[in-house]
């Protein structure tokens, strides 16, 4: 199998190398971009997540962003966010609101991510890939907040939900 190739990037976004998943993934902390799409209903309050499959290498098992993914070596992050909302769940993401951009940083690696946000399509219908995620449901603002820090979550969207995600659904209503 062929390792993917991703772009490296300075922290505006340009493009100032590439290296394969593997690189990214390994502490070598190059920088490469990433996009999240937070399925929201703000009527109730609630974030729609997906449980990673435990065959993830990073986070098997843990509930996350409802979808998230690497931007390919010459694509796009709007090309990406559309391909990994496909990929991961079968949605159109094409009228996904760009929110903001931000430098996460774990043990292993370090990603651009770009964030976005969608209300909840009154058609949406969600198929979920089985080799991306086992599980997806919607979770309200008070069980994201008990499960804080239980390791139910993944960190990188615990820190989302409370300086991005949170925010913005409150301020919706």
């Amino acid at each position: 199998m062929i390792d993917e190739i991703f772009p490296i990037v300075d922290d505006n976004g340009a493009v100032v190398g590439s290296a394969t998943r593997k690189e990214c993934h390994s502490g070598s902390m190059q920088l490469h971009p990433v996009v999240h799409l937070h399925v929201v209903d703000p009527d109730r309050r609630s974030v729609l997540l997906q449980q990673r499959a435990r065959t993830k290498k990073i986070q098997p098992g843990a509930w996350d962003t409802a979808v998230g993914g690497h931007v390919d070596f010459g694509e796009d992050v709007h090309t990406a966010l559309i391909r990994e909302s496909r990929e991961e769940l079968g949605i159109d993401a094409s009228d996904a609101e760009f929110v903001c951009k931000y430098v996460f940083q774990s043990s292993i690696e370090r990603e651009l991510v770009y964030v976005h946000f969608m209300s909840l399509p009154k058609d949406i219908k969600i198929c979920a890939n089985i080799d991306e995620v086992i599980n997806v449901r919607f979770w309200s603002i008070e069980e994201i907040e008990a499960a804080m820090g239980s390791g139910i979550l993944t960190p990188n969207f615990e820190s989302e939900f409370i300086k991005i995600v949170k925010p913005k659904i409150l301020s919706a209503l």
